[in-house]
């Protein structure tokens, strides 16, 4: 006999409403489908259409690889950060990124729980050893700043570790722009209803569950935390010389669009056109924190 799920129920304020939330249920709350696409403020009502989506992402690829002929040429180095709450997308941006690449030269970096050695060396020192050498792309899914969010609302540091770390971060990060890596810090912003149905939708996906964690569930009651933290990481940590660039990323296709085309319109590479690349969507698009609502 097959043993019944066990509940994963929570109770969240949505909005100053009361609801419950049980990740396990099958069946996904009409306030959760209703409101996904447009939580957070989101500009748009309907998707891209995949086949626009696809067409304009191939035309990004191209130009994608013509960079990386441009960093093997001059030995240019190229470093992204991507940044978001759970289920903001941020494997699937840099997947879409890198798809296409050398893998030999365009690398991707997702940490994993720092060893008891690392616990003890500088907090950003694991995370210099993996810099990008000549002609090389390197993409961070997640980075140092899981000490802007992650860490303080989960109890993982101390309340001086972090805030020695909005201290030193854009100081270390200066560094990186005067060695002349071109630096890109992206922050995917997502609505509470559309995380909600992301989580529902990996716990009920076979391919997909092993990317819902039992921290996913005990983080759920902190998004205001999770909000709190962002705002004061966006704010303290957006310089000239390394700004955040904001996405809105409850539509998975046109964030992915934009944050590429950014990276693309910002690096001077030969034989770029700009025709291909397109403009960027404002209403998607951001610098800082001035994108969100």
């Amino acid at each position: 006999m097959e043993e019944k799920a066990e509940s994963r129920a929570v109770e969240l304020d949505i909005h100053g409403i009361k609801r419950i939330f049980d990740v396990v249920d099958p069946v996904l709350p009409s306030w959760i489908e209703d409101e996904a696409l447009t939580s957070g403020g989101y500009p748009y009502k309907k998707k891209l259409k995949e086949d626009e989506y696809l067409d304009e992402l191939k035309a990004l690829q191209i130009e994608l690889i013509k960079v990386q002929f441009w960093l093997q040429a001059t030995g240019k180095r190229v470093m992204a950060l991507f940044e978001g709450r759970d289920a903001a997308g941020k494997g699937g941006s840099i997947a879409a990124t890198s798809a296409h690449m050398n893998p030999r030269l365009a690398r991707v970096v997702a940490l994993t729980k720092p060893t008891d050695r690392e616990n003890g060396q500088w907090y950003f020192q694991r995370y210099v050893a993996q810099f990008p050498t000549a002609g090389e792309f390197v993409l961070f899914d997640r980075s140092w700043y899981n000490r802007a969010g992650v860490e303080p609302v989960m109890g993982f540091c101390t309340p001086k570790q972090y805030e020695q770390f909005l201290k030193q971060a854009p100081q270390m990060e200066k560094l990186i722009v005067q060695d002349g890596i071109y630096f890109f810090k992206f922050y995917l912003d997502i609505g509470r209803e559309m995380q909600l149905k992301r989580f529902h939708d990996r716990r009920h996906d076979p391919r997909a569950v092993w990317k819902l964690s039992s921290m996913d569930i005990a983080a759920l009651p902190k998004w205001k935390d999770y909000s709190e933290k962002r705002d004061r990481m966006l704010e303290d940590t957006h310089t000239d010389h390394a700004p955040w660039t904001v996405i809105r990323a409850n539509d998975k296709r046109r964030a992915r669009l934009n944050l590429i085309r950014h990276i693309l319109l910002t690096l001077d590479y030969d034989g770029k056109d700009k025709e291909a690349i397109g403009k960027i969507d404002e209403k998607i698009l951001g610098m800082g924190s001035d994108i969100l609502t």
